[in-house]
């Protein structure tokens, strides 16, 4: 689904009210009381129909969604740019893979962006996704070549920034958009994060896209708020998935079983081993998690 800029959509809501772009400009409007009846909550990205009631204009209907988060409070994405530094806070490979599942599972395009590649080598982490068709782009405070690979996947898109404190989201937002003003505070030595100020989810126009200023979008609250069902799991592995049909086990968890297609691809290196320890670790994680825990 490729974002549709031509359709009234809610950029920012905060304090009760919902600020929609329109072609005739961006509208503050109230929410339907029906909505919060029926437990829906307008989130930035939603497509909307609009109407003017007894003078204030009024959302009366939001338009089916593609997708959701519930931290941050936003929808319809479709692009999810995954940030990791080469150096502090180090990559952690098990939390990149979790996000780029969660992103798979939402039906969201994962792109990994390793900053700081001019402090430390970023080839590790190219290395982990080279067999698994998920973007990686570089970049670095000396070369702009990976700030413009980022701006040809925001153009038509709906696009967000994640990561842990201290990786450099502001900063490179700030790249993106020098126009806007990103406040950040100095990473914390003691827990090797950073703070973001933000208080509300905004999107903002930029090469023919939208990007969304998403505070707490950090892996643990992403983490917590998306969780994938273990029988899940092996459809949010790109480089997993296409072996899947060729297992001659119905079920299978791909960890143990004798003869197991996705085993014998990690023995042929045809999955890297460091990617196929992710889905391990990630799927016994997963043994108790139960259907309704991931309608939250």
């Amino acid at each position: 689904m490729i974002c549709n800029l031509e359709e009234d959509m809610i950029i920012k809501g905060i304090g009760g009210f919902y600020y929609v772009s329109t072609k005739k400009g961006v509208i503050e409007c109230k929410a339907k009381g029906i909505f919060r009846k029926r437990g829906i909550t307008p989130l930035a990205g939603d497509n909307v129909k609009i109407t003017d009631e007894n003078g204030g204009w009024i959302i009366e209907e939001i338009l089916p969604r593609k997708n959701f988060f519930v931290r941050p409070p936003i929808s319809n994405l479709d692009v999810m740019f995954i940030l990791a530094s080469t150096v502090e806070p180090s990559p952690n490979r098990l939390l990149l893979d979790k996000m780029t599942a969660i992103a798979v599972s939402k039906d969201v395009k994962p792109v990994i962006v390793v900053t700081k590649c001019d402090m430390a080598s970023h080839k590790e982490i190219c290395d982990n996704y080279a067999l698994s068709n998920i973007t990686v782009i570089a970049v670095s405070a000396d070369n702009d070549d990976g700030v413009e690979q980022i701006k040809d996947l925001v153009k038509g898109n709906i696009t967000a920034f994640t990561g842990n404190s201290g990786v450099g989201k502001s900063t490179l937002l700030g790249r993106l958009m020098p126009e806007k003003t990103f406040e950040t505070a100095a990473i914390s030595k003691k827990l090797g994060r950073g703070k973001h100020t933000t208080r509300q989810v905004e999107l903002f126009t930029a090469f023919g896209g939208l990007i969304a200023d998403t505070p707490g979008f950090s892996s643990l609250d992403m983490e917590r708020a998306c969780l994938i069902l273990k029988e899940d799991i092996q459809y949010t592995f790109p480089d997993i998935e296409p072996h899947i049909e060729n297992c001659q086990f119905t079920g299978c968890s791909h960890r143990t079983e004798k003869g197991c297609a996705v085993i014998k691809a990690v023995e042929e290196k045809k999955i890297t081993k460091s990617r196929y320890s992710s889905y391990v670790e990630m799927y016994n994680a997963a043994l108790n998690i139960k259907e309704w825990q991931t309608k939250k």
